[in-house]
């Protein structure tokens, strides 16, 4: 069974070795998922109806750590030791505990519940010294032999003693009363951002994050790695302002945004992926049709759209089923249209030969307020903008950073209404059918321009993963589909269909449970 022998520092407020608090669950992930010999099992557990708002907790049973992530940003926010005979642990170079006997079964054992965490005295007198009184949590059911806990808090980190419930007092002098028999050794260790666990629990997973995202930005590499992107504001006719967390906000414009501007601005993608599947395209005879108005094109703008991941899915399709439409090309016969990959940012950014621009996110009807015509034709530009959601159980998960988004409300409505990343999907297409209503020529119409198409997860190569997911949601729920390793087995029944809907200049991936798993912009 293996263990981690290599000590972790701990950094109060800070983190604990690599796993620094306000990083993404993307980072965490694969840094850990790069280290199966030191973190062998994985679990991963989400809310099944509400995965962005509700906690995502990483348990690490094989090392006794739990880390917890908050649903919107999916940023690191509390970190737990819960065995500490698993996970050495130092502080200031001095451990905590003394080396464990490995041959003792109970005490490495994952499911072990003996206190095996460093004494109060260790605690108090030599390595972190006095602080104020802590809180003491009454057992659950009351009885002569009943176990209470006692939070003993220091700035970023606190311990939590077995304390018999018998003895307690609110009068009688803590340190005293922790340093009898009556106490045992920790149970747990904490490391969260604020003065004392009283005072953060409230507000533990909305507070301002001091830390970056990346865990590139917190080390060495923080003067060359680029800025992170904070939030996406989405404008309409191309426009797209990405908000940085320290750096002034980087304006995208589609069809002309070249890839030079790019790279200065984003940094050089992670990948590129070349790909040249146009397998909707045959929907585009649906614009023949001088019925529909000329943005009538959920079918047309699904063309090339249709894989929200563009890293690692292969393409089986057969060539004769692409229509005739030319591909940009160099002098090698090579299509230059790719993706940029971002996988530290959370999205993708489509490179191709300038395309009309789309109309805002609301119709108008005034010559000034119409999209430019691209003036660039001799080089490739950024013309989609796919922003990913990280959602657990869905099909690319732990691919990319969870990007957050919103659509500018000054270009919608005027009321309080939020449509952003954290949005139900039938919020944001009613808002969306509303603005848009006065330009379908009845009901019939604007239901036609509304059904969606159905995309199936489980046809093709599905990724693999260390993780075991416990929301269920998206998986058939059969614990007879993992193995005893913590693996998800690959098939259909594990990842299930997403639908698309499309809106003028939007395209929305969304999955069961009415998560919006992918925006494009174009």
């Amino acid at each position: 069974m293996a263990t981690l022998r290599t000590p972790l520092p701990v950094n109060p407020g800070k983190g604990l070795g690599f796993m620094i608090l306000g990083a993404s669950l993307h980072d965490i992930l694969t840094r850990l998922k790069a280290q199966p010999h030191l973190y062998p099992k994985i679990d991963v557990t989400y809310s099944s109806s509400q995965p962005l708002v509700a906690p995502v907790v990483l348990a690490l049973p094989h090392n006794g750590v739990r880390l917890r992530f908050d649903g919107p940003d999916q940023r690191l926010r509390l970190i737990e030791v819960l065995n500490f005979a698993r996970t050495p642990l130092t502080y200031k170079d001095v451990d905590l505990v003394k080396p464990q006997d490995e041959n003792d079964a109970e005490l490495m054992s994952a499911e072990s519940t003996k206190p095996n965490g460093p004494a109060f005295r260790q605690v108090y007198h030599k390595l972190f010294g006095p602080t104020f009184p802590g809180e003491y949590l009454q057992p659950k059911e009351q009885s002569t032999y009943a176990t209470g806990t006692y939070v003993l808090s220091y700035p970023g980190v606190a311990f939590s003693f077995p304390l018999r419930d018998s003895v307690w007092s609110e009068k009688a002098d803590f340190v005293e009363l922790l340093s009898t028999s009556a106490a045992s050794p920790a149970k747990c260790l904490t490391i969260f951002n604020g003065s004392s666990w009283k005072d953060v629990r409230e507000d533990l997973y909305t507070r301002p994050c001091p830390h970056p995202r990346s865990l590139a930005l917190g080390g060495r590499g923080r003067d060359s790695s680029p800025d992170e992107i904070e939030f996406v504001k989405i404008c309409g006719q191309g426009h797209i302002e990405m908000l940085r967390r320290s750096s002034p906000s980087f304006h995208l414009t589609l069809s002309e945004t070249t890839t030079q501007d790019l790279v200065a601005e984003l940094g050089p993608p992670d990948a590129i992926y070349r790909k040249n599947d146009r397998r909707l395209s045959i929907h585009k005879a649906r614009t023949r049709s001088e019925e529909q108005p000329p943005y009538a094109g959920l079918p047309v703008q699904l063309d090339g759209v249709s894989d929200t991941d563009r890293s690692s899915v292969n393409n089986n399709t057969d060539e004769s089923d692409f229509d005739d439409a030319p591909l940009a090309v160099n002098s090698s016969g090579i299509s230059t249209e790719c993706f940029y990959n971002y996988f530290h940012h959370g999205f993708d950014i489509f490179v191709s030969c300038p395309s009309s621009p789309s109309p805002g996110l609301v119709p108008s009807n005034t010559e000034e307020d119409q999209p430019p015509t691209s003036t660039i034709t001799d080089r490739l530009v950024a013309t989609k903008l796919l922003l990913h959601a990280n959602i657990p159980g869905s099909y690319p998960f732990n691919r990319y950073r969870r990007s957050r988004w919103f659509l500018d409300p000054e270009q919608i409505w005027a009321d309080d209404t939020t449509l952003d990343s954290e949005s139900r999907f039938t919020v944001i297409s009613t808002a969306l059918q509303d603005a848009w209503r006065d330009t379908y020529a009845n009901e019939e119409q604007a239901k036609s321009l509304q059904r969606a198409m159905v995309l199936n997860r489980g046809w093709g190569d599905s990724p693999g993963s260390s993780c075991e997911l416990l929301g269920g949601w998206e998986e058939s729920g059969d614990a007879s589909k993992r193995n005893r390793e913590g693996h998800v087995l690959d098939g259909t029944s594990a990842l299930g269909n997403t639908e698309l809907f499309g809106f003028p200049g939007l395209l929305f991936e969304v999955l069961k449970n009415d998560a919006v798993s992918c925006l494009t912009v174009y």
